[in-house]
Formats: structure tokens, sequence, C-alpha cells
């Protein structure tokens, strides 16, 4: 991480402000630093999940107070997507990230030294307001880019990020499992507080883009919902994709457990790898946003996100073993359809309105928390009812339904389509 610093410092030819239109050849360094640091803090909001067995059992704890840690640290998300992320167009956001970094840091230490319950609860909630850094981080990509290489650029964020995401319950059960669920917070504790030391010595500053005050900033968000169709757009059909791709991972660890496979949380945990193999064509979206524009990529992302979860419907006629594979390869395909569509998203709404990226993020990112949030009930609820055959039909309606949002002729006009001189996209 310090040669990452290093390199983003040369890279840069000021640290004391950066432009509107991006930095000429953002370094390697520093992508790697935005790269990491998106990933390393995401993943705070997915360490507890493997963990709260032993977890409880450690506190003196139920299992239903202790199952309130990951929900308290997502609703923690969601508030700070809305109430904190639009902050980084009104101040410098090199401040805002080492802010949350700090803070971040110090809670996570905090849950490692929780002896019981409540102060848990507590830091559950600040881990997950603190953790919308990788939201604050990803307009910062999108800024520092040159015009031409966004999509490139937000694509190799987007993989840390995402890989943060997939990773981050296979890394904290085997740490859990050998070192003890303490060890994992202290771990994360240490990496968020390295990632912060790196960004105050390597990110260079930013100029704020609005001077409105916090009220009339959060008040805004409903003027930009309205006025901006693209954007509206864009939040629908990755909302209908988050839907499908929240009930399979939120229901893949039951569906396991139960027959044929008899199978324990350690094999559900595997297939994040899976998911994590799909994440790596983030970077090959970008690329492909830049190049063809990023409509195209939304139909084919929503596509091949539809394809693969309608697969999963030949798993009644297959073989223990076979399924398996069958659910992997559809984990891989789906991931990366929904990836490749979200790095597509990101690049159109970005070119809305510079002045307003970061509010504009916090929309975007908190209607695909809602599509996550809905397919988690409804994916259990339909797992419980009608079994796995109900999980993958709706899956995949809800991924046709994105693709419908991405293919509507009457929405068409709204979203940017053809690339102009200067990079942007114009209807």
């Amino acid at each position: 991480m310090a040669a990452a610093a290093s390199a983003a410092t040369r890279a840069e030819p000021s640290r004391s402000e950066t432009t509107r239109h991006g930095v000429s050849g953002l370094s390697g360094g520093l992508r790697l630093l935005l790269s990491a640091g998106a990933g390393l803090s995401v993943a705070s909001l997915y360490y507890s999940q493997p963990m709260l067995g032993v977890m409880g059992a450690n506190i003196g704890a139920s299992d239903t107070a202790v199952g309130l840690v990951p929900t308290l640290t997502q609703l923690g998300y969601a508030l700070g997507i809305l109430l904190l992320a639009p902050l980084g167009d009104r101040f410098d956001r090199r401040n805002i990230i080492l802010i949350k970094a700090a803070v971040l840091s110090v809670a996570l230490l905090l849950g490692g030294l929780a002896s019981g319950i409540g102060l848990l609860l507590a830091v559950s909630l600040a881990i997950g307001l603190t953790a919308t850094l990788a939201q604050d981080i990803v307009p910062a990509a999108a800024t520092l880019a040159p015009e031409k290489e966004r999509g490139k650029v937000v694509g190799t964020v987007m993989t840390g990020l995402l890989l943060g995401i997939l990773l981050s319950r296979v890394i904290s059960g085997v740490v859990a499992e050998h070192f003890g669920w303490r060890a994992m917070y202290m771990i994360a504790a240490a990496s968020v507080a390295l990632i912060g030391l790196v960004a105050w010595r390597g990110l260079p500053r930013f100029r704020p883009t609005s001077t409105l005050t916090y009220g009339a900033l959060l008040g805004s968000l409903a003027g930009l919902w309205r006025e901006h169709g693209a954007l509206r757009r864009a939040a629908m059909a990755q909302s209908l994709l988050s839907v499908g791709f929240s009930a399979f991972w939120s229901t893949l660890a039951v569906m396991l457990h139960g027959a044929p496979f008899h199978l324990g949380s350690a094999a559900a945990g595997a297939f994040g790898l899976a998911g994590a193999a799909g994440a790596l064509g983030a970077p090959v979206a970008g690329r492909m946003a830049d190049r063809f524009g990023p409509e195209v990529v939304t139909r084919l992302g929503a596509g091949l996100t539809a394809l693969s979860f309608a697969t999963m419907f030949a798993s009644p006629w297959l073989e223990p073993n076979t399924r398996l594979w069958l659910l992997a390869a559809s984990a891989i395909g789906f991931d990366l359809g929904v990836q490749i569509t979200l790095v597509a998203h990101q690049t159109i709404v970005f070119g809305i309105d510079p002045s307003a990226r970061s509010r504009i993020n916090a929309l975007l990112i908190f209607g695909m928390f809602i599509g996550m949030s809905i397919g988690a009930a409804s994916g259990s609820f339909a797992l419980a009812r009608w079994g796995w055959v109900a999980v993958t039909l709706l899956a995949t309606t809800s991924a046709l339904a994105a693709l419908l949002v991405r293919l509507w002729p009457g929405l068409r006009a709204s979203a940017p389509s053809s690339r102009r001189a200067d990079g942007t996209y114009e209807s």
C-alpha cells in the first residue's frame, strides 16, 4: 500500500486540487488505492454474517438479538447513502474519505472489543453508516478519471468493491474458525486504518461542486430524481437485477443445507468464489462502455443475468453433483451480468451532472439497496413456501423485467446513448 501511495503522489500534478474533468494519466497506484479502499470498506458490512452463531454464544446473546447485527449494519448503510453520501458534492471528498475511514476503523475496533450485545449493536449501526466510504470513493474515481477512460476507471474500482462484497464472507468464516470472531474485527479495523493512512498520503484534494446547505443538499435529491430520466431508468433496472441477485445469495445456504445436499455454511461461502470470478469482468465492462456506449452494455448485462438465472430451471432433473456445478456456473454468469450492468449504469449517471455526482450515485445505490432488501425478503418467503424453483422464477422474472426497462422504446430517449467528441454521451 505504501508503494501505491508513492506512485499515486508522483502521478498527480498537484495535491492541492483536482479539476472537474479528471486528471490526465490517472496512476496505477491511485487506482489500486481507490479499488482497495472501496473493497475493504464495503466488506465491513458482511464480515459478521458467517460469524453470528459463534458471536452469540461468546457474548451470551440470543439468536434473535445477534441477528440484529447484520440488520443494523445494512440499515446504517442505507441511511448513510441518503444522509452522508451527498456531502461529497458540498465538501472536499478527500476530507470525507479520511474522516469516514478513521471512524469506521474505530467502530470495527470497538466491535472486536465488545463484551455485550448492546455495544455490538450500536457499533454495527456505526459500521454501516461509515462503510458508505465506498460510495465516496467511486464518485472520486469518476472525477479523477479522464472523460475517455471514465468507464474503465469506474470498472476497475468497482471490481475492488465487488470483490470485497463477495469475498468478505469467505474470509471472515476462515478467520473466525481459526482465530476467533474478535480477530476478524481487529484485522478489519487495521486494514481500514491502513487505507486511511495511504489515502492521506496519496489522495489529492477535490473541489466542491455545490454551495448548497446540508438541508438543501438533501432536498435536491428529489429534484435530481424528477429531472433526470436516465437516472430513474438506471436505478429501476439495477434495482430489478438486485432483486434476483439478493434472492439467490440470501437463500443459497438454506437450500444447500437441506436435501439432497446437506452441506454446511462453508460450502455456501465457497460459492462466493464463483461470484468473484464474475466480478472480475467489471473492468471489461468499463472498456466496452467507453468504446460502444453504456446503453449496449446494460442490455448485454441484463440479458446475461436473465439467461444465467433461467438455466437453474434444469436443476430438478439433474444429479446433485451436476446441480452444484450448474449453480456455480449460473453464479458466475449472473454475477458478471449484474456487475457489468452496474458499471455501465454508473458510467451513464456520472455523465449526467458532474456537479451532483455524489448525490446521483447515492440515488442509484439506494435504489439498488431497495432491490436487494426486497430480494432477500421475497426470496426467503418463496423458498419456504414453494422451494428453489420459486426462487429461480423470481430471479429470472426480475432480470427479464430489468432487460425490458433497458429495451423499452419509450424510455430509450431518456438515457445517453451516443458519445460526443469530448467523451460524454448525448441522447
